[in-house]
């Protein structure tokens, strides 16, 4: 018997995982299921002379037509490239974002997961996409990276009112995979344009992945962290930090002490 702690521990790994199914203790052979002779087919039923004259006189099933196919991705990146460029407002690009069908990952998510948090806030963080609960809730950052990164603002005297949080992907890929660079693409014209109607001072990279999107950098994470960096936002430059993602730190928390740095870090240059 799992004690109670570590079965909650379980639990929470595997809802991190994007897991959301239990299967039976009892093994299935699916071999023999498929190996299993066919059923005889039922044999037809006559009908008396007027309802056959009747069925023969019946029209045929419209069948409906195949839902179109999805836009090519360089087709959808500039589709999105266009519509972002037409939001002038925070509200316009989460509209615009709810009826943007370029990105197949908006047809397995639940809901779109724009942001959270004050959208006039100083600091902006971007994390990377949506995981299950976020998926579930609407917002980012709500799991157990989220708990984690509320208590990481919590020491440097922040919390939500004074942040705004996004993801550069606003869809949960499925089984909370990494997005496609594909993906990313597509969904990248929004989170700029997000960025820029929010217009921080400081911008937070959670993660490789946004590093890389939004910074043009090919280093990892590990070496890119605590480094400022100069980021357009279309009005002005704003400094920019890439840190760990808090799903990382949960994973590796002896890396914790490099992200306290960039904390501090961040808290100094929101003073400035």
């Amino acid at each position: 018997m799992i004690p109670d702690k570590r079965a909650s521990e379980l639990l929470d790994f595997y809802r991190e995982a994007g897991v959301d199914a239990l299967l039976s203790e009892q093994p299935v052979d699916r071999f023999a299921a498929a190996t299993a002779p066919p059923t005889r087919a039922p044999q037809p039923v006559s009908l008396p002379p007027e309802l056959e004259a009747k069925g023969r006189a019946a029209p045929a099933m419209m069948v409906s037509p195949p839902s179109a196919a999805p836009p090519a991705p360089d087709e959808a990146a500039m589709a999105a490239r266009e519509a972002a460029k037409s939001a002038k407002s925070l509200g316009d690009l989460r509209a615009i974002l709810e009826g943007f069908d370029g990105c197949a990952l908006k047809a397995t998510a639940t809901r779109l997961v724009f942001a959270d948090g004050n959208p006039q806030a100083k600091l902006m963080f971007v994390g990377e996409a949506p995981g299950r609960d976020e998926d579930i809730e609407g917002l980012p950052f709500v799991g157990r990276s989220g708990k984690l990164l509320d208590r990481m603002l919590a020491a440097i005297g922040l919390d939500r009112t004074k942040v705004y949080i996004a993801n550069i992907v606003p869809w949960r890929p499925p089984g909370n995979r990494t997005p496609t660079p594909q993906e990313q693409q597509i969904c990248l014209p929004f989170i700029l344009r997000q960025i820029e109607l929010a217009d921080p001072d400081v911008l937070v990279c959670l993660g490789g992945p946004s590093a890389q999107a939004l910074l043009g950098i090919k280093d990892g994470i590990t070496k890119t962290r605590g480094r400022w960096f100069n980021f357009e936002t279309g009005k002005r430059q704003i400094r920019a930090l890439a840190t760990f993602h808090p799903a990382f730190l949960l994973r590796s928390p002896l890396q914790k002490r490099f992200a306290w740095r960039d904390f501090l870090a961040i808290k100094k240059a929101l003073a400035d």
